[in-house]
């Protein structure tokens, strides 16, 4: 059974999440499980990814966020446009993965 949060609690979890990834900086990037587990909530990564879905604010760099498995992962303006501003940053990526 899925816990029930008030909207307290999913506005703080959403502000630790935007605060973790503010600092991500130009050029590198986080996993969706790096994220979740800087804020405190280690086993909540699939929430981070639909907390940065939804964001709108342009500074919060929600692009610098990728799968575990090095995949770019989705983005609120495309994935195509997550790809354009990663290689802009220099971060390679082939085949819609992050070249480590």
């Amino acid at each position: 059974m899925l816990k029930k949060y008030s909207k307290k609690q999913m506005n703080l979890f959403r502000e630790k999440v935007y605060e973790v990834v503010r600092k991500i900086p130009k050029g590198k990037f986080l996993t969706y499980k790096n994220v979740a587990e800087l804020a405190g909530y280690p086993r909540t990564w699939r929430a981070v990814g639909n907390v940065l879905n939804k964001n709108r604010d342009p500074k919060i760099p929600c692009h610098r966020v990728i799968k575990s498995n090095g995949r770019v992962g989705g983005y609120k303006d495309g994935q195509k446009r997550k790809i354009e501003l990663l290689k802009k940053e220099d971060i390679k990526i082939k085949n819609n993965k992050v070249v480590l």
